[in-house]
């Protein structure tokens, strides 16, 4: 039922910056904690970021400092601003929008994971 997709990828030289949007559909997109993970060739996906439906952020020790999750709920975005990149941050970055179960004076809606297509991002010389 949700779709997500993923944009903003591509090469940069080491030391440069690049900016990942991940949309969403859905009525209820403020809800959704939506995350970005990552995977490089012969590497298991791992967390990168993650943000709340409150704001509430969390990012891996290896890009903090470095790279900021932001939402903006009215336009169903998720962005990942990415600075000081360096070799080890090439990947496949992925976007998961998690829908929790919902109620509002009805039947609970269950939730779900979502997992959009993957935007490449090569940092290269």
């Amino acid at each position: 039922q949700v779709q997500v997709v993923e944009s903003g990828g591509g090469l940069v030289q080491p030391g440069g910056s690049l900016r990942l949007s991940c949309t969403c559909s859905g009525s209820s997109f403020s809800t959704y904690t939506v995350a970005w993970y990552r995977q490089a060739p012969g590497k298991q996906r791992e967390l990168v970021a993650r943000i709340t439906l409150g704001g509430v952020t969390n990012y891996a020790d290896s890009v903090k400092g470095r790279f900021t999750i932001s939402r903006d709920n009215a336009e169903n975005k998720v962005y990942l601003q990415m600075n000081s990149l360096n070799s080890d941050d090439t990947a496949v970055y992925f976007c998961n929008a998690a829908r929790p179960p919902t109620y509002s004076g009805g039947p609970i809606v269950p939730g779900g994971s979502y997992w959009g297509q993957g935007t490449q991002v090569t940092v290269s010389s």
